[in-house]
Order: structure tokens, then sequence, then C-alpha cells
């Protein structure tokens, strides 16, 4: 994607607002065009991507699934066996 430099003239007499203002629509017609180029090259890359099948999609997903409820079970068992654990060295020096 190609950058385009917008040059504002201001002239040594002329007000420096007057010279900014002068700039904006060539700035704003610029900043479409970017916006029209940048949608399209979005487009063709898009369209370059190998997306996955819902097959795919599903068993990853249950994977996912599955993980994160096997972890979620073992650290809730680590958990108890800790605070079990801590509570019997309070226990037995009295704390």
């Amino acid at each position: 994607m190609a950058t385009q430099a917008v040059k504002v003239k201001n002239d040594e007499g002329s007000n420096a607002i007057t010279g900014a203002v002068s700039g904006i629509g060539e700035r704003v017609s610029g900043t479409v065009a970017d916006t029209r180029e940048f949608m399209h090259d979005v487009r063709v890359e898009m369209k370059q991507v190998t997306w996955p099948s819902k097959d795919d999609v599903v068993s990853t997903t249950t994977v996912v699934i599955a993980t994160v409820f096997f972890f979620g079970v073992f650290l809730a068992i680590v958990d108890w066996l800790v605070q079990r654990g801590v509570a019997y060295v309070f226990k037995i020096f009295g704390v």
C-alpha cells in the first residue's frame, strides 16, 4: 500500500489558517482513497486465507473445553490438599 504525502503551500504574506484550510480537501480525499485501497487489500488477503472446516473447529473446541475442565478439577483437588496440609501443620504447631 503506497503512502502519499500532501504538501501544503503557505505563502509568506498569507494567513497560516487559510493555508491549512485549503489543504483539508486534499487530505480528506487522500484519506478516503487510502481507506478504499486498504479495504481492497483486506479483501484480496482474506480470499487467500485457508479457513478451517466445521469438523476442525468442533474438534479443537472440544479439546479446549476438555482441557479446561481437566485442569479445573486438578487445581481444585490440589488446592483442597494444600488447604488440608496447611491446616494440619497449624494444628500440630498449635498456631
